[in-house]
């Protein structure tokens, strides 16, 4: 059975009267005229009597009424679930921190793909590839160096890095400082078994401050202990309690998307070009 002819019918039945019927479909009357007729010519039955005041339903058409809202509720429900089936996912992993860019990117990625659905999954300093090597992220936004064996790579920018003291600290007020200013003060460390390049280039080679996994404990680090930190200038965010001054003869960081090579798909090649776009800009 035609469920669109169905949904004439219903709008009908329910507004006795074939021009409200009509302006409630967005259609005029001679064609929902014929698609009734049609419905009933299918059925070989009457369904409404018709009248110059309106229309009533006859018992048959009493029956095709409720079974054609259970019809259509049917569909209603039957649609849902093969949407929710068929809804396409993408977890994004992070490592925290974001700037003007990430606005752009999120922007163009909706109109690009205004049905896919988005989650965040941000990660600690243990993990720098932001879920990639365990699979509970699909592509990341995140920074080199780490080991990049099995993912696939583009650079959005470097972010050169700045040393993160406490506003009070002799050296706050420098412009600039080198690693020489520095080479006294304790670090924060990662634990052990975070990925090497990573660990060597955040916090190795220092003298051992206290070990951290995340901005938040880095920042605190700092703010109580006088603990050296490092952070992108680019997402550095001024406070009165903390500084962070361009550190020189320390290379950039890379800020990369990237994913797994053996999990590529259309759907993350287009968020991977997107975000090279929205960070060129």
């Amino acid at each position: 059975m035609d469920l669109r002819l169905l949904r004439y019918f219903v709008a009908v039945a329910e507004e006795r009267h074939f021009g409200r019927a009509a302006d409630r479909l967005h259609m005029t009357q001679p064609p929902l005229s014929r698609a009734i007729k049609q419905l009933e010519s299918d059925l070989g039955v009457v369904l409404l009597h018709r009248s110059a005041a309106g229309v009533e339903l006859t018992a048959a058409g009493d029956t095709l009424y409720a079974e054609a809202i259970a019809l259509q509720a049917h569909a209603d429900e039957a649609r849902t679930r093969v949407t929710a089936a068929g809804a396409v996912t993408l977890t994004i992993g992070t490592l925290g921190g974001g700037d003007k860019a990430v606005g752009r990117l999120a922007a163009t990625f909706r109109r690009a793909h205004p049905s896919v659905t988005i989650r965040f999954r941000e990660a600690d300093f243990t993990d720098p590839t932001a879920g990639l090597r365990t699979g509970v992220a699909d592509v990341a936004i995140t920074k080199q160096p780490f080991d990049t064996a099995g993912l696939s790579v583009r650079e959005l920018r470097p972010d050169p890095v700045g040393a993160v003291l406490r506003s009070d600290d002799p050296l706050a007020g420098k412009d600039t400082l080198s690693l020489r200013d520095l080479e006294e003060r304790p670090w924060f460390q990662l634990p052990e078994g975070t990925d090497p390049l990573w660990r060597a280039y955040w916090s190795g080679g220092k003298p051992a401050g206290p070990v951290v996994r995340t901005v938040a404990e880095c920042m605190q680090a700092v703010l109580w202990n006088g603990t050296v930190g490092i952070s992108p200038l680019a997402i550095h965010t001024p406070s009165e309690e903390l500084v962070c001054i361009p550190l020189t003869g320390m290379p950039p960081s890379q800020l990369i998307v990237a994913w797994r090579t053996d999990r590529e798909t259309p759907l993350i090649r287009s968020f991977a070009e997107i975000a090279v776009a929205a960070y060129r800009i």
